[in-house]
């Protein structure tokens, strides 16, 4: 699986929007990427989680005891990542703004987690999901995601990797082009504040 056949799947099931964007990291781009589009379908939901599994080197992999994923967006590739490994998924969830495990879901103490995301932009989101299952007992071992939109940038404090690299350009308020002020914002993510 390279960038080109992942690329192919984004654009085919209408993953990749153009616009004017409030990420859930607060900054703004002309571009979205709506993972749920792209993992709606099953077959292709699978095909992916196996290409992140691929990414994790043998000796994070032999370690990992429970998959863990920030709802909504890394709910269903964290699934199919578990399914992939073998290990449970769970999710976390931020009924008051701050990530939480519900639904009877637990973390026993000293559980190496893997962290599963579907786009990392700042690393915000993970950051504070990392945190949570920290709370909860475990340790975050790694993360995956399906798209790293940082630049390499994102510094989430455990390894990090990604099965795709884009670089859209992100903005500050204070910092959008005229031509995307221009553009009615939409805010597709799933964080509330």
């Amino acid at each position: 699986m390279n960038d080109e056949h992942i690329l192919a799947d984004f654009r085919s099931s209408e993953a990749l929007l153009e616009g004017h964007f409030l990420l859930s990291s607060g900054r703004h781009s002309g571009h979205y990427l709506q993972c749920a589009r792209v993992l709606m379908n099953p077959d292709r939901a699978a095909r992916l989680a196996r290409g992140l599994c691929q990414k994790l080197p043998r000796e994070i992999r032999s370690q990992i005891d429970l998959v863990i994923s920030p709802a909504m967006g890394g709910l269903i590739i964290g699934h199919e990542v578990g399914r992939c490994l073998e290990k449970d998924a769970v999710f976390l969830e931020r009924p008051d703004g701050e990530f939480h495990l519900r639904r009877g879901f637990r973390i026993e103490p000293g559980q190496k987690v893997l962290m599963v995301e579907d786009v990392v932009t700042t690393g915000l989101s993970s950051r504070e999901a990392i945190a949570a299952v920290a709370r909860e007992g475990g340790e975050v071992i790694a993360e995956v995601a399906l798209v790293d939109r940082s630049d390499g940038e994102a510094d989430l404090g455990v390894p990090f990797f990604a099965l795709l690299d884009i670089n859209f350009p992100t903005y500050a308020e204070d910092e959008l082009p005229e031509e995307l002020a221009a553009i009615p914002i939409t805010k597709p993510g799933s964080r509330k504040a």
